[in-house]
């Protein structure tokens, strides 16, 4: 793995070298634009809209479109808006992991030692185990300031989650949620019920993306000649007023039967 981003955890007046590694990567299948005529790749241009020519990256400048017309922004006018350029993850604060709701969460990285900084990364790890705690700050990534959760994983790595900024989480009151209006008991205890009967503990391992792997096996079945038929998908159930109490029960039943047989 390549690193990120090479500094240090500031915790108080310890500073821990780390790097940054991305935690993830894609399972997807990179598929190129052909045309459909005779299977040339698409190349895209950048070109001028009113003489429809192409413009070279020199002559491209960005701007933004306030009352009509563009403010043009230069090399300067970013330099000034940009964080402090700095190589320190300082953590300001320490809170309960479950106080940060997961609509916060963005993108997962790992942090590595560097020499010098095990003793004190192996340290922290613990510290957050035993308080059960996370650390939160700020950094700055790609010229872009950003915010960390700081939490152990595994019991043998620490973990950086990417968080978004709380004016990035988009308002939902424009939408039509339900009134908060109370449940009927019994069917509030049927469900209650049917979630304890299919709690388990947590498997990531259950769930795999086939998707690529299904459309690798079509692309080497159409490399032999071989046609390949799609199955129908089944149709959203059109919506209507249903017996809760009747599908609960149901559910129940079927959920109990798989797990007898």
């Amino acid at each position: 793995m390549k690193a990120i981003w090479n500094g240090a955890i500031g915790f108080g007046l310890v500073n821990i070298p780390v790097k940054i590694y991305s935690a993830t990567e894609t399972t997807k299948l990179d598929l190129d634009m052909l045309d459909k005529s005779d299977f040339s790749n698409i190349k895209f241009k950048r070109v001028n809209e009113n003489t429809g020519k192409e413009v070279k990256w020199e002559n491209i400048v960005k701007g933004y479109l306030m009352d009509d017309r563009y403010i043009v922004l230069d090399d300067e006018d970013y330099e000034a808006a940009s964080p402090e350029k700095t190589k320190i993850l300082s953590i300001d604060q320490f809170v309960k992991e479950t106080e940060v709701d997961s609509v916060y969460f963005e993108t997962p990285y790992y942090l590595e030692p560097q020499k010098n900084g095990e003793n004190a990364y192996r340290l922290l790890l613990k510290a957050l185990e035993k308080t059960a705690m996370v650390g939160i700050g700020t950094f700055v990534l790609r010229d872009s300031e950003a915010i960390g959760m700081i939490r152990p994983y595994n019991d043998e790595i620490l973990v950086l989650n990417r968080l978004r900024f709380d004016q990035e989480i988009r308002d939902y009151k424009d939408l039509k949620i339900p009134a908060r209006k109370a449940p009927k008991p019994a069917e509030l205890k049927m469900a209650v019920s049917l979630i304890e009967q299919l709690s388990q503990e947590f498997d990531p391992e259950m769930y795999k993306d086939t998707y690529s792997d299904e459309l690798m096996k079509i692309i080497k079945q159409k490399a032999k000649g071989k046609n390949v038929k799609a199955q129908k998908a089944q149709p959203a159930k059109e919506g209507k007023v249903i017996d809760l109490m009747a599908q609960l029960k149901a559910s129940l039943n079927s959920s109990k039967s798989k797990s007898a047989s």
